[in-house]
């Protein structure tokens, strides 16, 4: 069932939003060279906690999962798609990609991004990976107006990527607010004019996951980490955004 926010709900997810999109800012600048994936966890839970809020993905356990989750964020290095954990001894060497998505609880909603960062310089690939997944994300968001259809969005982000890197499709965007994951399913592939109906008061999450190589996943022993068939990398860009009268706004945008 699509859940319509409340306007008290919609302020407070303003709120969190905006907390949300300055930790992400500040877990990006901690990314160097040396870092352990398991430092960055542990910065991010200080910052939620700091504000008062409560990390969104510690302790959470998704349908299917058979442990919850343990950490505040999911850091995926490389290979790694999505929901990586951190560990003190995943060390970030030069020349990485590293995605960071962290989900965030502020009196009774929840809000959920992510960004892909580079560790110290990267190839020139990897930084057209990067720009190409980011401008996916601001193409879907476009898409995501009043009136329109969650296909919309989803070929909008296809047709932008076209072939030139493999879209993940066992993953996608989803409403968000009272829960983490809603209804509608936002897939980053489809058809125009097909899917639910996008209203006026409608949270969700959009998050294209593009790889270099083709689309094929994996999952790893640990019953979280998605990592790439073939062993090239992949990224991940997120954000919650609002439908509006007129449009939308990005709630975890600074």
């Amino acid at each position: 069932m699509i859940i319509i926010k409340t306007p008290a709900e919609i302020e407070a997810m303003r709120v969190a939003g905006k907390r949300h999109a300055s930790i992400l800012e500040k877990l990006s600048g901690l990314v160097r060279p040396g870092i352990s994936t398991g430092e960055l966890d542990r910065a991010a839970e200080m910052m939620v906690k700091e504000y008062g809020d409560t990390p969104a993905f510690l302790g959470y356990k998704p349908d299917g999962a058979d442990r919850p989750f343990p950490a505040t964020l999911c850091i995926s290095v490389n290979d790694e798609v999505v929901h990586g954990i951190p560990d003190d001894n995943r060390i970030l060497n030069e020349g990485d990609i590293v995605s960071i998505d962290l989900g965030l609880w502020h009196d009774g909603v929840v809000t959920d991004a992510a960004v892909t960062v580079p560790v110290g310089k990267i190839s020139k690939q990897l930084e057209d990976l990067l720009s190409a997944t980011e401008d996916a994300l601001e193409i879907g968001i476009a898409a995501a107006q009043p009136g329109a259809q969650t296909g919309d969005v989803g070929y909008a982000i296809e047709s932008f990527v076209n072939k030139r890197y493999g879209i993940v499709r066992e993953f996608s965007g989803h409403g968000v607010g009272r829960m983490i994951h809603e209804d509608p399913y936002i897939p980053n592939f489809g058809k125009s004019g097909t899917g639910e109906r996008l209203v006026p008061g409608m949270t969700i999450a959009i998050e294209p996951m593009l790889n270099i190589g083709k689309a094929g996943i994996e999952m790893l022993d640990d019953g979280y980490t998605v990592v790439t068939h073939d062993g090239k990398q992949s990224a991940h860009f997120e954000h919650t955004i609002l439908i509006t009268e007129t449009g939308n706004e990005i709630l975890t945008k600074k």
